[in-house]
């Protein structure tokens, strides 16, 4: 018995069709949203910084895998917190560890850090003066008025020169730890977010770049001194509620966030040089 060739081609081409068919099911299986369509919106609560707009990106990439996430901002350091405690957010990103530490020490919270984001420069900022020496006696120094963040721009007025702190004392140093101050430095303390607006009215502030940007202030990146990126203690952190360290929403979009492109290049955008990733 003689077999054509035509035969032959449709004998091999058949499972050849159904195999694609099967590889083109599973990719479109793979690349099927990763939740249900009832899975509760994520709701990530942020004080108010250039940061939103990476966490804008995160989150429509999230919604194109299935994900519905909502971002709120908060114009203060202190609300995110109590929205967390208050079950209004699941997870927030605006603190590093030694603030979340004395945050849980105060407010009597039981919140859980389950991953670092980015490190922010802070610096210290002046409209009035180009270098420290041109500092008048008596002149006004601004830094913020938490116990960990001033204690943050009492360790870099140290590192400028311009005072002396307690020996050994980390960032819970309080300007009850100045033991020599030359120039009689007026130490003024006012909160974190409202520092770069203080730049007009004072000498020398302690700045975060990205409230400078916000504020419009000055250049972000004019400080006269910075502090360095090396610290991770000084991470943003992803904070949650202890019942939700292992929550897949909050995962999957700490996973996006840490992985895209695209948020990288928001990153680079908003921030360029004055900051660092920590993951």
């Amino acid at each position: 018995m003689r077999i054509s060739l035509s035969a032959v081609k449709r004998f091999f081409h058949v499972p050849a069709l159904a195999l694609i068919g099967a590889f083109g099911v599973a990719l479109a299986l793979s690349a099927a949203p990763a939740f249900a369509a009832d899975t509760p919106t994520l709701k990530i609560g942020i004080a108010t910084s250039p940061q939103i707009e990476a966490l804008k990106v995160a989150a429509r990439e999230a919604k194109e895998q299935g994900l519905d996430v909502k971002i709120i901002e908060f114009t203060d350091w202190n609300t995110p917190n109590a929205a967390l405690a208050n079950k209004d957010i699941d997870v927030n990103y605006f603190q590093h560890i030694p603030f979340l530490e004395n945050a849980k020490k105060q407010g009597g919270y039981t919140f859980v850090a389950i991953a670092p984001g980015t490190i922010m420069k802070i610096g210290l900022y002046s409209k009035k003066v180009k270098r420290f020496d041109e500092l008048k006696d008596g002149a006004t120094v601004a830094i913020a008025n938490d116990p960990v963040n001033g204690g943050r721009g009492l360790l870099l007025l140290q590192r400028a020169g311009l005072i002396k702190l307690t020996p050994g004392i980390d960032y819970r140093a309080t300007t009850l730890d100045i033991i020599d101050n030359p120039k009689h430095l007026k130490i003024v303390q006012l909160e974190a977010s409202q520092l770069a607006r203080s730049l007009d009215d004072v000498d020398l502030a302690q700045g975060y770049p990205s409230f400078i940007k916000l504020a419009g202030t000055t250049d972000p990146n004019s400080a006269l001194l910075f502090d360095g990126l090396e610290n991770k203690n000084y991470a943003i952190q992803w904070v949650v509620r202890p019942e939700s360290v292992n929550d897949p929403r909050i995962r999957k979009f700490i996973s996006i966030y840490q992985h895209s492109p695209a948020v990288r290049a928001a990153l680079d955008k908003a921030f360029g040089n004055l900051y660092a990733v920590a993951w």
